[in-house]
């Protein structure tokens, strides 16, 4: 009642009705109704349920009454606990109130309780007769909300919590542009405008680095801030009781209350793909991804080793890319991913599952780094399909064959070669590790486009939306096997003879002697009659060789 009327009320009933206070009054922007409650005039019940919609308590004692100060560990304490889940307790705040009929502190005497119950984010004392801390103990109250202790911070140990540390150690090595393990003062300044929209001005750059240098044996290298003296500025910054500055941070770079990256940051809604259209990379995407690879291709060979890839991935909560990666993209003889292979893996996430992709560009900071809303931004939606046949001209990058083929037709075979893979080296591939895409570069008119090949699994009757929908079809039967262009035949007959959906024959194992085909056409008699190119012969490549 001294917060609204801002003087001490001369009849004070039980209690008092529910007040509101709007966000343009309080310094954090946000309403807050205050509840309180009368164990006179209030049931248990009612208690239990105000506290189980409750943000914040206030525990409130007075200052020159013992009894009241051992009833906050003795009842209070252990009812809100009760009414509370253990995982996720409320906040609570102490108030010492009539400070002014007394000349000494309770704070002795209530910073054991402190220590003991870690749901209590402070203890403030005032006065509601004049005044003293009034408005400060709701500020207090909705800091304890916004900027909680719990999740960052155990004061028993005096230290930050793991699950803090590891989201302020993902937010070093994303502020790390170069990956050298420090933050310059470029990288430094960069992150501070991020965050608090403010340069740092070199005077107070110099400043932080020496409360680092005196307190912390490596928290400073080559004049730059070492991910160690990072964890210890925000440690610093909580012992201190400015929690809104880590939590600014935090929320900045994605992380909710429980410090997990938000829904909204990593799949962000604005991105609507329609029917009939794809989703590309843009320009801008490529250059970021490009710079995050540069910053971890250590030793300059153009190739990401296993623990440059780790490096990469260690932002990220789990490994994204498996074995099978290896066996989708172009590698170098040693088997790591290249330049192009990186990219084009990339680009096929985008296609295949744009938010997937998405989630990706989020772990990796894409739009904290390029200045952007969300890493939707990053993505293109093509035109419709329909539309580009008809004008018979399209802007689109990325293009999809799927290739059919009975088993043993030689449809991995020829994945394998399209990256440049020859026989012995496939052989080396084991089965759980094989890839059903192909993915690299071609080009087309002098431009690089994308060619995606993607095998299909030869279950005839079992052909999804999917597996039909693609830019070309490649059929692939294997020449030495006289059954096997029957299978070719019925698929094209089936689902392709009346589509506009460009249609290749493959004859595969063309090395080999070629056996009569048992069908009632030769393969070639067939292409002719359904006005398609004459097979196309395809021999295992003995030696290396790219896009065959």
């Amino acid at each position: 009642m001294s917060l609204v009327s801002e003087e001490f009320p001369q009849v004070v009933p039980y209690r008092a009705e529910e007040i509101t206070i709007p966000a343009d009054v309080t310094p954090e922007r946000v309403p807050t109704h205050i509840v309180d409650y009368s164990e006179a005039e209030q049931t248990d019940e009612q208690l239990s349920s105000e506290i189980s919609k409750a943000n914040v308590i206030c525990i409130v004692y007075a200052v020159n009454n013992k009894k009241s100060i051992e009833k906050v560990t003795s009842h209070w304490i252990p009812l809100i606990n009760d009414n509370t889940d253990k995982d996720s307790r409320v906040p609570v705040i102490l108030v010492g109130n009539k400070s002014d009929l007394v000349e000494h502190s309770s704070m002795e005497t209530i910073l054991p309780v402190m220590n003991q119950y870690t749901e209590i984010e402070t203890c403030v004392e005032c006065s509601a007769k004049n005044l003293k801390n009034i408005s400060e103990l709701f500020y207090y109250a909705q800091k304890a909300v916004l900027h909680p202790t719990g999740p960052l911070y155990c004061p028993e140990e005096k230290q930050m919590k793991p699950a803090c540390i590891k989201a302020l150690t993902r937010i070093f090595k994303v502020s790390d542009l170069d990956n050298d393990g420090i933050l310059n003062d470029n990288e430094l300044n960069f992150f501070q405008r991020t965050c608090f929209n403010a340069p740092l001005v070199s005077q107070a750059l110099e400043d932080v680095k020496n409360v680092v240098r005196k307190n912390v044996i490596d928290g400073v290298c080559d004049n730059g801030l070492t991910l160690k003296g990072f964890l210890f500025l925000h440690t610093l910054f909580i012992q201190r009781g400015r929690h809104e500055t880590t939590w600014t941070v935090l929320r900045r770079f994605g992380y909710d209350d429980d410090l997990e990256l938000h829904q909204d940051y990593l799949f962000p809604l604005t991105l609507k793909v329609p029917p009939d259209c794809t989703t590309e990379l843009n320009h801008n995407a490529y250059l970021f991804l490009q710079s995050v690879f540069d910053k971890h291709d250590k030793d300059r060979d153009c190739a990401l080793s296993p623990e440059e890839l780790k490096d990469l991935f260690d932002v990220f909560p789990y490994m994204p890319w498996g074995p099978d990666v290896n066996n989708t993209v172009c590698t170098n003889d040693e088997g790591w991913i290249t330049y192009q292979g990186y990219l084009s893996q990339w680009t096929l996430t985008t296609y295949l599952d744009v938010q997937r992709c998405l989630e990706y560009l989020g772990y990796l900071g894409y739009s904290i780094i390029s200045e952007q809303e969300s890493q939707a931004v990053a993505i293109t939606v093509t035109r419709d399909k329909k539309i580009d046949l008809q004008k018979k001209q399209t802007q689109r990058s990325v293009f999809r064959c799927n290739v059919f083929g009975d088993s043993g037709s030689g449809k991995s075979g020829f994945l394998q070669a399209f990256l440049g893979r020859n026989l012995t080296r496939q052989n080396t591939v084991s089965e759980e590790h094989m890839s059903y895409y192909a993915i690299s570069t071609a080009y087309v008119y002098g431009q690089e486009k994308y060619l995606l090949l993607h095998e299909v699994f030869p279950d005839f009757d079992v052909l999804s939306d999917t597996d039909l929908a693609c830019d070309i079809v490649c059929l692939v039967y294997d020449a030495s096997n006289p059954h096997s262009f029957e299978y070719c035949a019925r698929v094209f007959k089936q689902y392709f003879m009346d589509t506009k959906t460009p249609c290749m024959m493959i004859a595969a194992k063309s090395d080999l002697q070629e056996a009569k085909q048992l069908y009632a056409l030769t393969p070639l008699e067939f292409c002719r009659k359904h006005k398609m190119p004459p097979p196309q012969l395809y021999l295992k490549p003995l030696n290396p060789l790219h896009n065959p």
